[in-house]
């Protein structure tokens, strides 16, 4: 029953990161960061680059969810350990991604 809650939660939550990391690549207008932030297309140089790089950051950052995802269904302890440290360093690590990021494919003025 662990195991089945365990995929329940996991699963679609790695879903949704990955399918940010799509949409972000997908997208046509320059992909945002922060909640009720919007990047303007006369703010970045290079918008494809830009959110190609967005949407390869959120895939990668999805990648150690998926690695839990599977973990979990050999060894519980494991995989919510990795996931532990992965959400607090990996939430941290995104951040600084992104403004990275931001700054590289951003018009300088």
């Amino acid at each position: 029953m662990d195991k089945f809650l365990w995929l329940l939660i996991m699963v679609p939550v790695s879903a949704l990161l990955t399918g940010i990391g799509i949409f972000a690549l997908r997208r046509q207008k320059p992909m945002w960061f922060w909640s009720g932030t919007e990047v303007r297309a006369e703010e970045i140089a290079d918008v494809p680059a830009y959110n190609r790089a967005n949407g390869v950051m959120w895939i990668a950052y999805s990648a150690v969810f998926w690695l839990s995802t599977l973990l979990g269904l050999f060894d519980m302890r494991a995989a919510g350990g990795l996931l532990l440290v992965w959400a607090i360093l990996g939430s941290i690590l995104l951040i600084v991604c992104y403004l990275r990021i931001y700054e590289k494919h951003r018009v300088k003025k």
